[in-house]
This record gives C-alpha cells, structure tokens and sequence, in this order.
C-alpha cells in the first residue's frame, strides 16, 4: 500500500507538466504534420478500426512474456537443461517486440490526455521504458553468456513493470482513461429535451432532461440527436464545431457522424451513441434508439 500511495503522490505532482505538456504536443505536433497519412497512422494507433484502444492488446504481450521467461528461468535453475534458458531468451525477445508496441500505442493515447491523467501516464510510461531498458540489457548480457547478470537485470525489470501495470490499471479503472464516456441514460419513450422554435436549420444545441443529455441537431431541415458527452472522454459535444453531416468534439477533436454516430476522426474509439428524435407539437423529442 506504501508504494502505491506513493506513485499518486509522484503523479500528482504539477511539476511533471513540464516535461508532459510540451512532449504531449511534439507527438500532436508529428502526426499532424504528416496530413492525411498521419491521421490514418494516429487513428490506427488508437484503435478505432478495433472498436476499443489498441495499446491494451500489446500491454498483455511483455508481462505475460516477461513472466514466462521468469518460470523458465527457475525451472532451468533447478534442471541444468540448456533448452529452457533457450527459452527464456526468447521469451524476453518477445517481451520486448510487445514493449515497443505498447509504446508507440500508448504514447499516442497519451497526447490526448490532459491533468492528473496525462501526469500518470508520463510516469507509467516512465517506468515502463527503465523496465524495457533493464530487459534489453538482460538479454544481451545472456547472449554474451553473463547470464547471472542478465538474471537480476530482469528481475529488476520485472518488479517495475508490475508497479508500471499497477498505474495503467488506476489509468483505466479510476481515472476512466480509455472507456467509453457517453451517457447510457436514455429515454425508452420520446421525451421533450427542447422547444423546436430554439433550434434554426444548421444549428445544434443541448437538449436535457432527468432521463437525457443530448446533442440534438437540425441540419439541411433533418434532426439528429447524439449523446451530449464525447465517448472518448466526455467532452460537451455542443460547445464543439458542426461540420456538414458531422459535429467535431472540442476537447480532443474527435469527430462523429451524425446521422450514426459513426467515427470518422479519432482519438474516440467508440461510436457516439445516437438516439431516435422528432419534432412533435412544437417540442424536440427523443427516446432510445431500437
């Protein structure tokens, strides 16, 4: 409990955005630059073709690999057979291939953070390149056969991977870093969020109720109604930008269509929830979407 109370106490310090700020937009910085390229590029690392953040694949890669060397190690302390220490080699290598996925993926995560997040997630990614680095010496210093060496190097790898997992877990689980933040209430019969008078063609607004919080848009005189909170990280979508067909989100520019909710930019990985809406005796009305 110490150590990990500790950790907050390292994330939550302000100073650290010193160093998070300025790398967070050098990455915003490089994707952009590439045009088009780079948004596919960026997307991709994120994970909207995979409905879900693609760093968390990878994440599983080095821990579980790095584990098996671990066992294999052990079982060949205890064998003497040369085989085993082959295969803990490998399991290191693996290991690190998965490392490095896992950092590309989650550094472009990362730039879209802001706060105590983003201050988290520079340490987790902190502590996971000191533990890439220490396996990364651990499996050149056993292929020159300093394989005592290359043992303790892992070890040491290992026990800072662990407190790196435990802070990408406080990541997801507390700080909601990744999950999808639209509202699920949502009325299963229509129900009034707005005068219909309040909303000209080519124009959104927030309508809400005690069962709704919605984006209710009139554009080429259709209605649309979306979920008023980003999936991404619940960013107020009517204080963001309304393209032809599409609303851009303010926080992180994530941009949804309207007539699906569907992705078109990321980072959001999950489709912007949308909702059945009419327009009845004068009122804007919703319900859930069958």
């Amino acid at each position: 409990m110490e150590s990990t109370s500790a950790l907050i106490q390292m994330a939550d310090q302000p100073a650290i955005d010193t160093v998070a700020e300025p790398l967070a937009n050098a990455i915003k910085t490089a994707y952009g630059s590439a045009g088009m390229p780079g948004r596919v590029v960026k997307d991709a690392l994120h994970g909207v073709w995979l409905g879900h953040p693609l760093h968390p694949v990878f994440t599983d890669i080095p821990i579980g690999a790095w584990t098996t060397g671990l066992v294999l190690d052990a079982m060949a302390a205890t064998t003497n057979e040369p085989v085993l220490e082959q295969a803990a080699d490998m399991a290191i290598a693996v290991g690190l291939v998965g490392a490095a996925g896992a950092a590309v993926t989650g550094l472009t995560d990362w730039s879209e953070t802001s706060g105590t997040s983003r201050r988290t997630g520079l340490l987790h990614g902190l502590l996971n390149v000191a533990a890439t680095t220490l396996y990364a010496a651990a499996y050149i210093l056993r292929k020159n056969g300093s394989r005592s060496v290359g043992q303790t190097c892992a070890v040491a790898g290992y026990g800072i991977a662990l407190g790196s997992a435990w802070l990408g877990g406080d990541l997801v689980y507390d700080q909601r870093i990744g999950v999808n933040h639209a509202d699920g209430d949502e009325p299963e019969k229509f129900k009034q969020v707005a005068k219909a008078s309040e909303l000209p063609d080519g124009e959104m607004m927030r309508g809400k109720t005690n069962d709704a919080d919605v984006l209710v848009v009139r554009q080429h005189s259709r209605l649309c109604a979306l979920n008023h909170r980003c999936s991404h990280a619940g960013g107020p979508l009517s204080e963001g930008t309304l393209k032809d067909g599409s609303v851009v989100c303010p926080w992180h520019g994530s941009e949804f269509a309207l007539e699906d909710g569907s992705i078109i930019t990321g980072p959001a990985t999950q489709r912007q929830p949308t909702l059945d809406v009419r327009e009845h005796a004068g009122y804007i009305e919703v319900r859930s979407r069958e």
